[in-house]
Order: C-alpha cells, then sequence, then structure tokens
C-alpha cells in the first residue's frame, strides 16, 4: 500500500509541475504578446513588399509527337558496313527526345545560339514584365547594380541562365514531347522555344543527313567493286532504302518529330509564379515561431540576471 501511496505522489506531482511548466511557457508569450505581433508584422511587411516586386513567371511550350520508326536498311551489311566505320542505324535505332535533350544540353550548341540570336542582352534586359499592383520598387532596384565581366564568362553565365528557363520532357504513355521555356518575358518565353525548336530540328537534322550521306558513299563504292551478284542486288536495295530515307526526312518541316500544338505567349493571368499567398503564410507562420522563440530566451536570460543579483 506504501508503495502504490508513493506512486501516487510522484503522478501527482510531475502532472503538477507539467501544468506549471505549461502555464508559464503560456504567460510568457501573453507577456511578450505585443513584441511577438510587432515582430511578425514587421517580417510579413517585408515579405509582402518582396512578393510585390517579384515579376511574374510565364511558360510557353510546343508538344512534339516523334514520327513513326523507319525500318533499319542494314539488312545482311551490318557487319559489312561496320568494319568501315558507318553505322547502319535507322531513325529506329534513335530516342528522338534522348537526342533532342542530349543536344539541348550541348555548350557549343547552345554558345551557337546564344550569339547566333544575341541572347546575352535579351536574358540580361528583359521586357515586358508584369508586377502584382503594378509595383517593382524592389526588382527595379535590384537591377540596377552590374558589374562588368568579360564576353567568355558573359556568355557562360547565359547558358546557366537557360539551363533553368528550358526544359524538355517526354510522356512516357503517349510519347509525346513537350519543349518548354519559362520566362519573367512572357514573348521572350515563346521566342526561345521557337528559338530552340527550329535550332534542334536543323543540328540533329544536319548530323543525320551527313550520316546517311556517308553511308551512300561507302555503298556506292562497294557496289563499283564488288563482283558478286548477289551482294550487288543487296548493295542496291540498301542505296535505295537511304535515298528514300533522306528524301522523305528532308520532305519533313520538323524532321523526325511532327507539332501537335504550337508555342504561343501566356495569357497575363497564366502565371506561374510567384506563389505570393503561399510565401505570405510561411512568413507569417515562421515570423511567429521566431517571435515566440525569442520571447523566451529572453524570459531565460531575464531570470538569469535576477538569480545571479
Amino acid at each position: 500500500m506504501n508503495n502504490a501511496n508513493q506512486e501516487t505522489m510522484v503522478q501527482k506531482n510531475l502532472t503538477e509541475e507539467d501544468e506549471i511548466d505549461l502555464r508559464e511557457l503560456f504567460n510568457t508569450i501573453l507577456k511578450y504578446k505585443y513584441k511577438i505581433a510587432a515582430f511578425s508584422f514587421i517580417v510579413l511587411l517585408a515579405t509582402f513588399y518582396y512578393v510585390l516586386s517579384i515579376p511574374n513567371s510565364y511558360k510557353s511550350e510546343v508538344i512534339l509527337a516523334p514520327q513513326g520508326a523507319n525500318k533499319s536498311v542494314s539488312g545482311g551489311l551490318a557487319s559489312l558496313a561496320g568494319l568501315a566505320g558507318v553505322s547502319l542505324g535507322g531513325s529506329d535505332a534513335k530516342d528522338p527526345f534522348i537526342i533532342m535533350e542530349a543536344t539541348l544540353k550541348d555548350y557549343e550548341f547552345n554558345r551557337y545560339i546564344v550569339e547566333k540570336y544575341e541572347l546575352i542582352e535579351k536574358l540580361q534586359n528583359p521586357q515586358n514584365l508584369v508586377f502584382a499592383l503594378g509595383f517593382d520598387g524592389f526588382y527595379a532596384q535590384a537591377e540596377k547594380s552590374e558589374e562588368e565581366v568579360d564576353q567568355e564568362a558573359r556568355i557562360y553565365e547565359t547558358i546557366k541562365n537557360l539551363s533553368t528557363v528550358l526544359s524538355i520532357s517526354s510522356d512516357k504513355k503517349s510519347g509525346l514531347i513537350t519543349l518548354s521555356a519559362e520566362h519573367i518575358d512572357r514573348f521572350l518565353a515563346k521566342e526561345l522555344v521557337d528559338i530552340y525548336l527550329k535550332e534542334l530540328i536543323e543540328k540533329i537534322k544536319f548530323n543525320d543527313m551527313k550520316e546517311i550521306d556517308q553511308q551512300i558513299k561507302y555503298y556506292n563504292k562497294e557496289l563499283v567493286s564488288t563482283h558478286d551478284v548477289s551482294l550487288k542486288e543487296q548493295l542496291s536495295t540498301s542505296l535505295s532504302a537511304l535515298m528514300q530515307k533522306r528524301v522523305f526526312s528532308l520532305a519533313n518541316d520538323y524532321y523526325f518529330v511532327s507539332k501537335v500544338t504550337d508555342s504561343r505567349v501566356a495569357y497575363i493571368k497564366e502565371k506561374t509564379k510567384p506563389k505570393r499567398a503561399l510565401i505570405l503564410v510561411v512568413s507569417l507562420v515562421t515570423s511567429l515561431i521566431l517571435g515566440i522563440f525569442m520571447a523566451f530566451f529572453l524570459e531565460f536570460i531575464k531570470k538569469s540576471d535576477e538569480e545571479n543579483v
């Protein structure tokens, strides 16, 4: 019985201590409520000023459908062509999305586009910006300070910036490819999509036509040198298939893909970011937590000073 009474007393004391601690914590919050409120208000006001100064971002995209895979033209000559270092893989051996994605990440390819279309100035001095309530104070002040850097560094920074602006994705079910650009200038976003689509197609087409021409040259050489009738027939068939592939590829405006939807300038209300309401809510919650923490810290310092005295 004595043990039971002792355990009951211990539990009662712990409960009373918890109630006292919670009461003290609550009293501390009430004691510093005006300071917490003032701190949260200042943080929220600064955040509100900041989110109003961020221009809206807009997205433009084009959806592409890969063309049907062509049959391989290598036939029984794959090993023979391999000896000459010529690839006979048709378009079925190349995933359009993988090729476009790899080309989009190529530094020299991006450098060529940046210089050709003068993208450095366009990205550094965007136009047609849209702000909430038309307020651009913070953004305008931030843009005033510009450091002078050499041309190579400017090109590098522009390409780095483009890697965050441009994106390419593929739907696994439908196989559709989406090339998009997200930027604070909605007109520039569309322009970037159109530029990169055009240059990607031209680049890949040039490489493929160069490969096909090498194959045709190799086959013609073998066709002249061989005396085997059966081999001549196979070479002629392969040459015919290569020529057909070349003609059909060049006949398509977008080479190995076709447009499903065209790019367009986003409507002014179709912003993708910033999420201003979410930023304000997060700022309010964070400032309240920090304010309460500072209140406890100040109370702890005050009690420590009193005990020392």
